[in-house]
């Protein structure tokens, strides 16, 4: 029996990768164009991964310079500000997963674990008015792995009443390392790795 649910937030909650990709691009606009592409994928199939970890790929394996952990934040910083801006709009919600947490917030105990910046995340959830469905709202620069890990232990889970829902291979490897089932949701990638592929939530109702 299903009793407590850790939700991602970029393509699960929000359909915020579009936007994201649009950050990336306007925080290394002087930079070569096709080392920037080069960057997207890799944000692209590691949607859970956090800003932090991008922004040292960028510069360490694509641009082979070092950057100091101030710079990095930096420019994360700078990437916040054009998120806060523009995600706040209700449009980029997706309205599936918005209903079922209207309809279950109170049926399950659920918790948001994130590859986004955990002050912008909250940031977020409030504007959005979807912050009310849940205990904790977590995210980076603490790693997912941990996140969940913490979730676990900080609320005395069992882990075969907790699931983990997400849309990439880094939730997928955060829920096994943590011995939880994961639920792929909204890519059609992960259906042979998921525990429960969700088209829908009608399984979870």
């Amino acid at each position: 029996m299903i009793k407590n649910i850790l939700f991602d937030f970029d393509g699960v909650i929000l359909d915020s990768m579009p936007v994201r990709e649009y950050g990336f691009r306007k925080i290394f606009e002087n930079f070569n164009e096709d080392l920037v592409e080069k960057l997207l994928n890799f944000h692209n199939a590691n949607g859970g991964l956090s800003r932090y970890v991008k922004i040292r790929y960028f510069y360490e394996e694509l641009l082979g310079k070092s950057i100091s952990e101030e710079d990095v934040k930096k420019i994360a910083n700078d990437f916040s500000v054009i998120m806060k801006k523009e995600l706040i709009n209700k449009k980029y919600l997706i309205n599936q997963t918005v209903e079922f947490l209207d309809k279950n917030y109170k049926n399950y105990n659920l918790h948001i674990v994130s590859g986004s910046d955990e002050l912008e995340l909250r940031f977020l959830c409030k504007e959005l008015d979807v912050a009310k469905c849940f205990k904790t709202i977590n995210g980076s620069p603490i790693h997912k792995n941990q996140l969940v890990g913490t979730v676990l232990k900080d609320f005395d889970y069992k882990v075969y009443e907790t699931i983990l829902i997400g849309d990439s291979i880094n939730d997928y490897e955060a829920a096994k390392i943590n011995n939880i089932n994961f639920y792929g949701y909204n890519n059609d990638e992960l259906k042979d790795v998921s525990f429960v592929y969700l088209n829908n939530y009608r399984s979870l109702e």
